[in-house]
């Protein structure tokens, strides 16, 4: 199998099996966001694209919603599967924390190709969201793509406050732990690390089963690498980069000037 499966001919389970072994490789896994087909279709052909991911941020912000599964998931799942069609890359999905019956919204993103996807804890107790891990890994198999990869995501730094860093990154250990036994192939610790966080996550859950996203003075892509994380994705932020762009020609063109010289005709 190639690195670029092609949706349009290979199966779902296949593309779900690919996208695996994209997380499983030690060559960091690295996916920008993307939030409708045309962001996909760019992000697609830049080379050195292997697989797409959605922001549910963005996508909820294209269509006119807050952030928090304000969304209806007819919606968000709609936008996902004009996404799918616009790649021949595999697609995971950020589902939330599941629009309120996280086993039907896995399979209905099944349903239009999606391979894999971010579900969040939103810190529930622990027991009820390993379960609900299990039972997603479930449905899958029984959708008939037992490869899925459920980036399960815990919330313990997002949702810390003023909590003992310590006590915070024990909680993502054991939680992240956790959704490994339960049968999650990934997991997903978004906040601000430092190394010695990345280093004491990855020591705690194995090499290749850690994602972390990108923000403004993370570490670098090559030692995250090195540290044995999986996959590095971006959420909003590559909106927001879309959007900062658009707002300083706007800018721009109110001190007099114009559209710059650099710009490419990506659509």
């Amino acid at each position: 199998m190639t690195d670029q499966t092609n949706t349009r001919t290979a199966s779902t389970p296949d593309r779900a099996t690919e996208l695996l072994r994209l997380h499983r490789e030690e060559t960091l896994l690295t996916v920008v966001n993307v939030w409708d087909a045309i962001s996909a279709q760019v992000v697609t052909a830049t080379p050195g694209t292997r697989a797409l991911a959605t922001a549910s941020h963005s996508i909820a912000a294209t269509l006119g919603y807050e952030d928090g599964e304000n969304i209806p998931v007819a919606e968000m799942i709609g936008m996902v599967e004009r996404i799918v069609r616009a790649t021949d890359l595999p697609v995971t999905a950020d589902l939330e924390g599941g629009y309120g019956d996280a086993l039907d919204t896995v399979r209905r993103a099944i349903g239009v190709g999606v391979v894999g996807a971010n579900l969040e804890d939103q810190m529930r107790p622990l027991a009820e969201a390993a379960a609900q891990v299990e039972a997603v890994m479930a449905a899958a198999a029984a959708e008939g793509v037992p490869d899925f990869v459920l980036n399960a995501r815990t919330d313990a730094f997002v949702k810390a406050g003023d909590r003992d860093p310590a006590e915070v990154l024990a909680d993502a250990v054991e939680r992240s732990r956790a959704y490994l036994d339960a049968g999650a192939p990934v997991v997903f610790v978004p906040g601000k690390l430092d190394e010695q966080q990345v280093s004491t996550l990855v020591e705690a859950l194995g090499p290749q089963r850690l994602t972390v996203i990108g923000v403004p003075g993370s570490l670098p892509l090559a030692r995250l690498e090195e540290l044995g994380v999986a996959r590095v994705s971006y959420g909003p932020l590559s909106q927001r980069v879309a959007l900062t762009a658009l707002q300083e020609l706007v800018e721009d063109v109110h001190r007099g000037g114009g559209v710059p010289a650099s710009v490419r005709p990506l659509n």
